[in-house]
């Protein structure tokens, strides 16, 4: 299981790893700067282009970013939400695209691997907020400026990254387990006893643990409460390992309910057919940002920086075309009048080892669902 305690020690580990290599040479190094000497090669494009707007800007990015002909992207994206991007951005511009995707924990691992080792394997990264927030804690992101990104809400807005979009944690039901008028309307609702051996909770949702905890707090609950309403909510859950594959099985009704999927699983899944939904949302929606950050070793940082300016232009109106909630809403904010209560990250990260054991003690209360 992911845990932030072993986040954090992953950290800790290749930081030391880093700290090693730093002091002798390593026959995959390149000739860019990385120990803190000044600007890499990649920043001072990133500077470069940081003063431009508007046509300017991408015309000179488009430029530069076709001369180095290629992208290396590291990304958490589902599998096929990754080819659709990377394949609408090459049909774009004349920049091929290498993608390396998988878990974001693995996407942190190879990241901090590689660096540890002066190879720098990626130009780009794009996954969770709690990996990003490592990666700039290690100081291997670099500072991204722009009018894209000064759309993007405060709550997407962060030193070293910036979020591309949202993932939405909210109660979805099977249509034909749970008819229309009875699904549930409050996250109260998610412990009544009706539920029992028909709720499933996901194994590592610390994050929406954490902040549904916080909500209730400020909403005058007593910690004795919380615990209770989490205790009722878990006795008898099935818990699942994977937002994914909690998705398909709710599709194949092996349950009725399910507590904290993202939005957008339940979405495409709807889309497919599938008898599943999550409207009209229960409030307030639980929002994690993901997003992306530019490494401060890309290799081809202009089209790095392409893509960032893309991803949030142009790869906004795709990311909703496939079901997910982009963090640029321009024209009708399908979002509108929905209570919205952002992770907070910074404590997720800080703090998150602390909340990851409180969840994992809750999650026992119910029954593990062995992986398919």
């Amino acid at each position: 299981m992911k845990t932030a305690t072993a986040l954090r020690a992953l950290v800790a580990g290749i930081a030391l790893t880093l700290a090693v290599s730093a002091c002798g040479g390593s026959p995959t190094a390149n000739n860019q700067n990385t120990t803190g000497g000044g600007p890499t090669a990649a920043e001072k494009v990133y500077t470069e282009i940081a003063g431009l707007s508007g046509k300017q800007r991408r015309d000179k990015l488009v430029e530069l970013a076709e001369k180095e002909g290629t992208l290396d992207l590291y990304t958490s994206m589902t599998s096929d939400v990754a080819d659709v991007v990377s394949g609408a951005f090459m049909d774009a511009f004349k920049v091929d695209v290498n993608v390396y995707r998988a878990g974001s924990e693995t996407v942190l691992q190879r990241i901090l691997q590689e660096q540890g080792a002066r190879f720098h394997g990626n130009d780009v990264v794009e996954t969770n907020a709690t990996e990003l927030f490592a990666l700039n804690k290690e100081g291997m992101l670099a500072k991204y400026e722009g009018e894209r990104r000064n759309m993007v809400p405060e709550a997407g807005r962060f030193d070293g990254w910036t979020a591309t979009r949202f993932n939405l944690f909210a109660p979805s039901w099977n249509t034909k387990a749970v008819p229309a008028g009875q699904q549930p309307k409050s996250w109260e609702e998610l412990t009544d006893p009706k539920w029992d051996g028909k709720l499933s909770m996901e194994v590592a949702d610390y994050d929406w643990y954490l902040t549904l905890y916080g909500y209730w707090k400020k909403q005058g609950k007593s910690d004795a409460d919380i615990d209770k309403l989490f205790a009722d909510m878990a006795k008898g859950a099935k818990i699942v390992k994977g937002h994914t594959v909690q998705g398909e099985l709710l599709s194949a009704g092996q349950f009725s309910v399910v507590a904290s999927n993202y939005s957008y699983i339940v979405e495409r899944a709807k889309l497919k057919g599938a008898p599943v939904d999550y409207l009209p949302f229960v409030q307030p929606v639980i929002a994690r940002p993901n997003g992306l950050g530019l490494m401060k070793t890309a290799k081809h940082p202009a089209a790095a920086m392409l893509f960032a300016d893309w991803l949030l232009e142009e790869g906004q109106k795709l990311l909703a075309k496939e079901g997910l909630t982009p963090a640029i809403v321009e024209g009708n904010d399908p979002l509108k009048g929905v209570q919205i209560i952002p992770v907070d990250v910074k404590a997720l990260l800080e703090q998150g080892g602390e909340w990851s054991k409180r969840y994992e003690k809750v999650v026992s209360g119910g029954e593990q669902v062995a992986d398919k």
